[in-house]
């Protein structure tokens, strides 16, 4: 058996390497398992330097060929072969030199990081041609860009330009209603439910539950609650349990909730009753007693299979405070609300078309 000493290593000449058979995906794409160190070995170096003295006739000078060798090691990001490692103090004046370099970049970008800032009508004139989906990426763009998505201008042109006469519109979304200063945003995005496309074709194709809804209405507080007499086709009449729940937002050290404030003169252009409201809607095919909940936070829902193995049994349980994160809530404590057995259930956001609005709206 040969020692490991007694190796041969493979040798790179010169003649070996030619121009065509050098490119920059032998150096970006290199297999690393042939090798190994992930690193261009010195030998294949000196050939290339060699090399493109040959083509450029750069024999005297050594300036250039170094810049050219040290732009395809760039290119690559790897150096010499571990066996042939650089010196130290040529290392170190490398690592200085890039170190250097990126905070001069990093300079560069501090000062043209500013930007230019344009005039607020360009934005206004820019909204109009956006879409109704494409809404809060520009508002994210700048803060003159969000704050033209506040003016009343911005969302009565974008009624007017989706408005279409052969949709049957309610009356609370005609355009005698939507000349109105208050709950303006919100009329609008009501009305893109029935007049745009994409968003009454989301509208159908959403389920009428969501998977995530027993989780994303934990803490909510219910708002309303009543109970209507549904006649459809059984002999015998079903009954609708309506719960209105209300997403309480986070609150911070400060007390206040983030984001920006609104101009004051367009307060009324955003004031929305029914902002962050659900609505769920429980069909059973009984009258139900249930207690009074309303005011009361959501701390647990379930809907699991009923007795009869043929529908759906819906618990609810309500409590006076929030259940803190991270803590499991006691099923023995607060009010419960348990319907049994039930034909459907439905959860309608405050811009669904089947929404009850409220009067002031």
């Amino acid at each position: 058996m040969p020692k490991k000493g007694n190796r041969k290593r493979l040798k790179f000449r010169a003649e070996d390497v030619c121009s065509e058979s050098v490119t920059v995906a032998d150096y970006a794409n290199a297999d690393p398992a042939i090798v190994k160190s992930g690193r261009v070995k010195k030998a294949v170096v000196n050939a290339i330097e060699k090399e493109v003295k040959l083509l450029r006739g750069l024999e005297a000078s050594q300036g250039p060929v170094q810049e050219v060798l040290s732009s395809v090691v760039s290119v690559s990001g790897e150096g010499c072969d571990s066996s042939d490692e650089l010196d130290p103090e040529d290392a170190a004046s490398g690592i200085k030199g890039s170190r250097k370099k990126k905070n001069k970049r990093r300079k560069e970008n501090s000062e043209c990081s500013d930007g230019e800032e344009y005039p607020i009508d360009i934005w206004l004139v820019l909204a109009s041609y956006i879409r109704p989906e494409d809404i809060c990426r520009f508002a994210l763009i700048c803060k003159n860009a969000w704050t033209v998505t506040c003016t009343a201008a911005f969302w009565t042109r974008l009624y007017r330009r989706h408005y279409n006469l052969d949709v049957d519109l309610p009356l609370r979304l005609q355009p005698d209603s939507i000349g109105k200063m208050r709950c303006l945003r919100a009329c609008v995005i009501r009305s893109l439910f029935h007049l745009y496309e994409p968003f009454s074709a989301r509208v159908s194709k959403t389920p009428a539950l969501p998977e995530s809804t027993p989780t994303s209405l934990v803490n909510s507080k219910c708002l309303l609650f009543w109970v209507n007499k549904v006649i459809g086709n059984r002999p015998e009449p079903m009954w609708e349990f309506n719960f209105k729940f209300v997403k309480q937002p986070p609150k911070f050290k400060n007390g206040s909730s983030r984001g920006l404030q609104l101009p004051v003169e367009y307060t009324e252009v955003h004031t929305n009753p029914d902002s962050d409201c659900y609505l769920l809607q429980v069909t059973t095919l009984n009258f139900i007693f249930t207690s009074v909940v309303m005011g009361m936070t959501l701390t647990l829902f379930t809907i699991n299979v009923s007795t009869d193995m043929r529908h759906h049994r819906v618990r609810l349980v309500f409590q006076d405070a929030p259940v803190l994160r991270g803590k499991k809530p006691r099923s023995d404590q607060g009010t419960q609300v348990v319907l049994d057995p039930v034909h459907s259930v439905r959860l309608i956001d405050w811009w669904h078309p089947q929404y009850p609005t409220s009067a002031n709206t």
